[in-house]
């Protein structure tokens, strides 16, 4: 796998990670979590169970909700990344737009989010996450995910996020009912915990915002000029050279 560097802009080294391992990472959470909460016994989260099954079921349900784009689009790109990280952002503001317009809403891509805060640089970060897949429950993820950078500085140094996200939630016309039971049972708190377990355990992921497309790993920011060519060649790859 080829990866570069957003930061340095370099084109690196050959690195042991594969596209699969992300895909393990967060296809495997829904088991995990249902084996960690305090609240399932293991006995009835395994996947041959109806708690199992139900569990599956949710888990699918919350990575539908935080993917862009068509599901049969024939690139993916797995997007890691860290709400309190400044770099984040500016990918959201500045790149994103152009990476939906010219290849998400042409069905040549299709991006999925992958938590991965860093509570030792971002305090906050885990509660940010945490409020975002609670919001997937009640089919707003997107709209909370742009809220949530767009007022990354206001929330980012709060001793207590919950009062400024409840704020952001109306705004994003929640269930407020739904939203406060989410953060009191913290049933969305073991996904985000275990997929940045997962995530961090691979080794090679140590930065904020992270790319893993098929062949290629992009670690940091970069413009959506250096993301044409990459995409652009991978989708000829895919789809037999074609690149329209």
């Amino acid at each position: 796998m080829t990866a570069l560097n957003g930061n340095k802009r370099n084109t690196g080294k050959l690195i042991v990670v594969a596209t699969a391992i992300i895909v393990a990472a967060v296809a495997l959470t829904g088991w995990t979590v249902s084996r960690s909460s305090p609240n399932s016994p293991a006995d009835e989260s395994r996947p041959d169970t109806p708690a199992g099954r139900e569990t599956a079921a949710a888990q699918n349900r919350l990575m539908s909700q935080r993917t862009k784009g068509d599901p049969e689009a024939p690139i993916t790109i797995y997007e890691i990344t860290d709400f309190g990280c400044p770099w984040c952002r500016e990918f959201v503001r500045l790149t994103l737009p152009s990476i939906e317009r010219e290849y998400i809403e042409t069905g040549k891509a299709k991006l999925i989010f992958v938590n991965l805060p860093t509570p030792s640089l971002h305090p906050n970060s885990p509660a940010a996450h945490e409020f975002a897949m609670c919001a997937a429950q009640q089919d707003r993820f997107w709209p909370v995910h742009d809220l949530i950078y767009e007022h990354q500085a206001d929330w980012a140094t709060l001793e207590d996020t919950r009062d400024f996200f409840t704020l952001l939630a109306d705004s994003a016309g929640l269930d407020m009912d739904a939203l406060n039971t989410c953060f009191d049972t913290g049933s969305v708190r073991w996904i985000v915990q275990q997929e940045a377990e997962s995530v961090a355990q691979q080794g090679e992921i140590s930065s904020t915002p992270t790319f893993i497309m098929e062949t290629v790993m992009l670690a940091g920011y970069f413009p959506i000029e250096e993301w044409r060519p990459v995409l652009d060649s991978l989708f000829a790859e895919k789809t037999g050279g074609d690149r329209r």
